[in-house]
C-alpha cells in the first residue's frame, strides 16, 4: 500500500481492534435479532390472517346456507297440526311427528309435507291453490304449510327424503309421495 507523504498511517490499538470487534458483533447480534421478530410477527399476521379468512368464510357460508325443513323425528313433538292445508308456519317439531306417523298415532303410516316460501321468493300466482290440490289427492298424508326461513322455494319431505322444486311439478311430487 503507498503512503501519501506527510501521512503517518497507524495501525489501531489492540484495544481499539477488540471493542471494534465487540461492536461488530453486536451490531450482528441486533440484526439477527431484528430479522427473527420480523420474521417471528410476519409468522403470526399470516396466522392470524388465516384465522381471520377462515372465521370470515365460516360466518358467509352459516348466513348464506339454504335452510331446508327436517327430514327426520329428532326432538319432534307428539302433537298434530290442525289440519292438512296450513296458512300459517306448521313448527318443526309438529313437522317431524308428522314424517314419523301423519295421521298422529303411533304405527301409522308416515307423513308428506309440502313447505313453500313466498317471503324470500316470488311465487307464481295460483302456487299455492296447485300445490294444495296435491295435498287434496292425498288427505290422509299429505300437509302443506309455508316455511319462510327456508332457503328454498319449494321443498317435499318424507322421513329421511326431500325434494326440492323450483316449480310446482305435479308428476314429480306424487311420485315422491308414492315412492
Amino acid at each position: 500500500m503507498r503512503q501519501e507523504p506527510g501521512k503517518i498511517e497507524s495501525r489501531p490499538s489492540r484495544k481499539d481492534r477488540r471493542q471494534l470487534k465487540a461492536e461488530q458483533k453486536e451490531a450482528e447480534y441486533r440484526q439477527r435479532r431484528r430479522n427473527r421478530l420480523v420474521k417471528k410477527g410476519l409468522t403470526w399476521s399470516g396466522v392470524g390472517l388465516f384465522a381471520a379468512a377462515g372465521l370470515g368464510w365460516l360466518g358467509y357460508s352459516i348466513t348464506t346456507a339454504k335452510r331446508l325443513p327436517p327430514t327426520s323425528m329428532a326432538d319432534h313433538s307428539e302433537e298434530v297440526p290442525p289440519g292438512h292445508i296450513l296458512t300459517a308456519p306448521m313448527p318443526l317439531a309438529i313437522q317431524k311427528h308428522m314424517l314419523e306417523h301423519a295421521d298422529g298415532r303411533k304405527g301409522g303410516r308416515g307423513g308428506v309435507i309440502i313447505n313453500y316460501n313466498c317471503v324470500k321468493f316470488r311465487c307464481p300466482q295460483g302456487m299455492v291453490d296447485e300445490l294444495a290440490q296435491v295435498v287434496r289427492a292425498y288427505p290422509e298424508i299429505v300437509y302443506l304449510a309455508p316455511y319462510p326461513e327456508m332457503g328454498v322455494r319449494i321443498a317435499v319431505t318424507k322421513l329421511d327424503r326431500i325434494l326440492i322444486l323450483e316449480e310446482p311439478d305435479r308428476e314429480r311430487i306424487r311420485a315422491f309421495i308414492e315412492g
